[in-house]
């Protein structure tokens, strides 16, 4: 692997670390099996996207598309809280909308942001190579969100959403709002998911209505794999494997399509991914016969 495919693999494995602390929060914290995310990852792109070449500033446009995920993921959870509807048929019914949003957002299929004016623009002016701009950016923002992330958790409400997570029941014996918290929760996972679209419009210059497909795979396999690395005995630590997840399985995609050994090609990317998920889930089983001996 070249040092441009590596890094370029430690930049996508960083936004969408951003994508897999939105997934954990809604199915680890919440156990709220959420789809929402396949459509809120190309809304913060639009919105980002479409702003940004508006006039808008690039942090604006950001800060705006990681507000419409946020509405995004709260419209899911109403369906689910206030309408009794399955939250997973709620999340795709949410998901399916939001692809007619997007196109109406962008106007078009897609949008360039080639020569525009983008939150890495400032970065550009520092004596680096172009590939590492980008990742020491990215690492910035993931590790301020990631501290951000640790200490609402351990929160008043952070610690209330733990518990409607957990155990619904008991937390509304404890006078919880587990409906409100759950449209905070998801709110807020989805805003990270957007965020993390509108970063990655912005790194690969352009947004498409399609390049949310597949995304909620790749958050469950930085999640799912991060918990097989990584002991999660400590909510930091399960944050923190998360981010490494999400980095390990950027990587593994990336050596796993260049290596001319295995004869691997981009169209086989959904392939990786479901062996490296499937790896991940299995992988945990094996840990203890081999721990015993």
């Amino acid at each position: 692997m070249s040092t441009i495919a590596f890094f370029g693999a430690i930049e996508t494995g960083l936004i969408f670390a951003l994508v897999a602390f939105g997934v954990f929060i809604a199915f680890r914290v919440l156990n709220f099996p959420d789809l929402t995310v396949d459509g809120s990852f190309p809304l913060g792109a639009a919105v980002a996207a479409s702003l940004i070449v508006a006039g808008y500033h690039p942090w604006w446009a950001t800060c705006i598309a990681m507000g419409a995920g946020f509405v995004a993921g709260s419209v899911t959870a109403w369906l689910n809280v206030r309408l009794q509807i399955l939250h997973l048929l709620a999340s795709i019914l949410t998901m399916i909308a939001l692809y007619s949003i997007n196109l109406r957002i962008m106007g078009r299929p897609n949008i360039a942001l080639l020569g525009e004016t983008t939150v890495l623009t400032p970065w550009e002016a520092l004596p680096l190579p172009y590939y590492l701009i980008a990742p020491l950016f990215l690492a910035l923002v993931v590790a301020l969100i990631c501290w951000g992330l640790i200490a609402f958790m351990h929160s008043e409400t952070g610690l209330a959403m733990r518990a409607a997570g957990a155990n619904p029941r008991m937390a509304r014996a404890q006078g919880v709002n587990t409906g409100y918290l759950t449209i905070l929760g998801i709110g807020l996972a989805n805003a990270l998911v957007a965020l993390a679209g509108a970063f990655f419009a912005q790194t690969q210059g352009s947004a498409d209505v399609t390049m949310g497909v597949g995304v909620i795979v790749v958050g469950l396999a930085a999640v799912i794999g991060g918990e097989a690395l990584i002991a999660t005995t400590s909510l930091a630590r399960w944050v923190v494997a998360v981010l490494i997840g999400a980095l390990v399985y950027r990587l593994a995609v990336a050596l796993a399509l260049n290596t001319d050994a295995l004869g691997l090609q981009a169209q086989d990317l959904n392939l990786v991914t479901s062996v490296l998920v499937t790896l991940a889930i299995v992988a945990p089983r094996f840990k203890k016969p081999l721990s015993k001996r």
